[in-house]
């Protein structure tokens, strides 16, 4: 029963990497491309050199030549960090952009819509948005479309620089570029365009409602507050014990772990039992435990 549960978990989970990679190339084909929107990651640099060497080469082609060069660069600098989820994410990613663009024709006289009616800033954030919820479908089962992500994992082991911040200059530059070859400075702004459609939504998809935040509470009324929390939503509250830096007396400190759904119903507590706590609310990175994301490594 539970290799069976294993094997269905893994079945899942390339099922939704391939329904990803599908709907990332698909807006590629249908709505990007056609309108001459440049996006950046390996994607990009393959639209670029399409337009720029103006011969009929499948980005498929392309985009397959550039991420085995990339790969086999990786192995030799990085060693074996690349699974089998990230050489299925090439292979597919470059078989789907041959079956919508060779086979399937999209993007081409008006397949399946006529993307001319939509305008090119439409194309870019109906684009980014479908760009965005695919890599996010991947992402979030473990799987990667390869491209730019091994560049970050290269340049960052050598410099004192994140990956996605790598990412990010590349896919800044990779969208500048297009202007040298189209000549046409309102498609690089639709590219940036896309760039942060994409990074939006792909926010949403990967944490969603699973955004938490971390509130803090000054009040003297927080035993009650804490009690009502964890009655009325069933969180659990720490009382921590803090000093007042200018009366120096002691006081209690509450703070609440609370998911994106929770937080108004924490906020209306505190407000209907002590309108004047002063009340600090951050973003959490991730929160893992009882009640929250399993920790993983």
């Amino acid at each position: 029963m539970h290799i069976f549960k294993e094997k269905s978990k893994l079945i899942l989970s390339y099922v939704v990497i391939t329904m990803g990679i599908a709907m990332y190339t698909f807006a590629w084909s249908a709505f990007m491309l056609p309108a001459k929107i440049v996006g950046g990651g390996v994607s990009g640099i393959s639209s670029v050199l399409n337009i720029a060497l103006g011969v009929p080469l499948p980005i498929g082609v392309i985009n397959f030549i550039i991420n085995g060069i990339l790969l086999i660069i990786g192995f030799k600098v990085l060693g074996s960090k690349f699974g089998a989820n990230t050489i299925y994410g090439i292979v597919m990613s470059s078989l789907f952009f041959i079956l919508w663009q060779q086979v399937l024709k999209v993007g081409v006289d008006g397949r399946p819509f006529d993307v001319s009616q939509f305008g090119g800033f439409m194309c870019a954030i109906i684009g980014g948005a479908l760009c965005g919820g695919g890599i996010g479908l991947t992402f979030s089962m473990g799987g990667n479309s390869g491209g730019t992500d091994i560049i970050a994992l290269i340049v960052s082991k050598y410099y004192n620089v994140s990956p996605g911040k790598v990412i990010m200059y590349l896919d800044i530059f990779i969208i500048g570029s297009s202007y040298f070859v189209s000549a046409h400075l309102e498609n690089v702004v639709f590219g940036y365009v896309t760039m942060v459609t994409m990074t939006y939504v792909l926010d949403m998809v990967l944490d969603g409602n699973k955004q938490s935040y971390q509130i803090l509470v000054f009040s003297t009324k927080n035993k009650e507050i804490g009690d009502a929390i964890t009655k009325e939503i069933g969180r659990g509250v720490t009382l921590l014990d803090g000093e007042g830096g200018y009366s120096h007396q002691p006081q209690k400190v509450l703070m609440v772990m609370a998911h994106k759904t929770d937080k108004p119903n924490v906020m209306q507590i505190i407000h209907r039992l002590d309108e004047n706590a002063f009340v600090s609310v951050s973003k959490t990175q991730g929160v893992y435990g009882r009640n929250f994301e399993k920790l993983k490594l």
